[in-house]
């Protein structure tokens, strides 16, 4: 049931060769400088926008020219390939790219054997089983050997094969690639295999929950073989550190000294709070990284307990490990 990707926009992909290059509508190509990082990336949808943000955050700078699906970095060596999120985790698995960020549920779908190097805490949902309202109540053994539709036909099929062995009945899985809630209502299943964000499309759809088959977000992956190893762990290391410094922000106060414990409760940090001597005796200044959604909050803690001058800054990006 597992698809093949759709490669016919890359020319080569194996590593033995020495460089990759793509044509375009004019018949100019890019080509792989030898040696680099092959780094594949959604190529479109939700996720794409905020991929380039990471990228740029990561340090990794590009230009990606019209219609081309490969952009080479101008910085450092490593060569982004735009692909569909399915194809990214099977290009990872099989070696033909380094790296990727693409969807622990699709990992799981195509059975591809990646290294997780970072879950990314975006795009998380879960996958469910799902049915018309009035049948989301019943035990997930009563659709065994029943319609089901989705676009996780490997998944689905390994979650419902339980009940069938127990029933002795064979479950009929039909793959879509979108619009799988739409299934139930026209009749084309008795309920669906789909993810679960927020569910105000599932229930616009009458449908609810049977049962969560599996979480997911996203996730950077590494192919467990590469001979990147040291670059892998580069951009992992500045992807975390990306994202942690965009979910921070570093707040700056002035406070008594006896004061520090209070304070340094309201502000542990991510380690401890920076204090540091002022020229007024008996005050301190204190620096600490605080969750950004509780700023507000923590700015109020502060005034009550005496602190003056509180700022809140924007972190650009920082290094904790």
């Amino acid at each position: 049931m597992s698809r093949v990707p759709d490669t016919a926009h890359i020319k080569d992909l194996s590593r033995q060769h020495v460089k990759m290059s793509q044509p375009n509508s004019s018949g100019l190509t890019t080509s792989i400088p030898e040696g680099n990082l092959l780094f594949a990336v959604p190529k479109k949808g939700r996720l794409y926008e905020r991929v380039m943000k990471l990228l740029s955050g990561m340090g990794i700078h590009f230009r990606r020219k019209a219609r081309l699906d490969i952009a080479n970095s101008s910085n450092m060596p490593v060569t982004l390939i735009f692909l569909n999120a399915h194809d990214v985790a099977v290009f990872v698995g099989k070696g033909d790219v380094d790296l990727g960020i693409t969807g622990e549920d699709i990992v799981a779908e195509t059975n591809s054997i990646v290294t997780v190097e970072h879950k990314m805490n975006i795009g998380q949902c879960k996958l469910a089983l799902q049915a018309p309202r009035n049948e989301c109540h019943l035990d997930p053994k009563t659709f065994a050997g029943k319609r089901i539709v989705t676009s996780f036909p490997n998944l689905a099929k390994a979650y419902m094969d339980q009940y069938d062995q127990e029933l002795g009945v064979t479950t009929s899985i039909q793959y879509v690639s979108g619009s799988v809630e739409a299934a139930c209502g026209l009749g084309l299943a008795d309920a669906v295999v789909d993810l679960v964000e927020t569910g105000t499309t599932m229930r616009a759809a009458g449908l609810d929950v049977v049962d969560f088959i599996m979480p997911t977000e996203t996730v950077l992956v590494s192919n467990p073989n590469s001979t990147h190893k040291t670059l892998i762990q580069q951009l992992t290391s500045r992807l975390k550190g990306y994202q942690m410094a965009t979910s921070y922000n570093m707040v700056t106060y002035n406070i008594e000294r006896s004061k520090v414990p209070q304070a340094s409760i309201i502000t542990p940090g991510v380690q401890a709070p920076t204090v540091i001597e002022l020229a007024q005796e008996g005050w301190v200044a204190i620096q600490a990284m605080v969750p950004s959604k509780n700023v507000p909050q923590v700015m109020e803690d502060l005034k009550v307990i005496g602190a003056t001058g509180i700022i809140a800054m924007a972190i650009s990006n920082c290094r904790m490990e």
